[in-house]
């Protein structure tokens, strides 16, 4: 399962506003390799669900996940930051063993 905070929600469906998009477009979340730790979230709006996707809704977000990043994500809740600290979508993802200080960026 991934989960959103209602400050995520709030600001997926903005964007989503912002960018045109119709609710057709749901979240796509994914890993790849890269950035400072070694692994790398993406994030995207997306209106096509792949047969190998995996579904998970919550607050009325539908978020999309390809089994391969699925086994790096489960349990992960994606959150936005406004603050001073920095603004943007944050994972607080209990499978990453680091993270880099970006928050972009981590290990397992």
């Amino acid at each position: 399962m991934i989960s959103v905070t209602d400050k995520a929600k709030d600001r997926i469906l903005e964007l989503r506003v912002e960018d045109n998009h119709s609710e057709a477009h749901n979240v796509r979340v994914s890993v790849q390799g890269g950035g400072c730790s070694g692994l790398m979230y993406d994030l995207s709006f997306d209106d096509k669900i792949n047969e190998s996707d995996e579904i998970f809704e919550d607050k009325g977000i539908k978020i999309l996940v390809d089994k391969k990043s699925l086994l790096y994500l489960l349990g992960t809740t994606l959150d936005f930051s406004d603050g001073l600290n920095g603004k943007g979508f944050q994972f607080i993802n209990p499978n990453a063993s680091r993270t880099c200080g970006c928050g972009e960026s981590f290990a397992v």
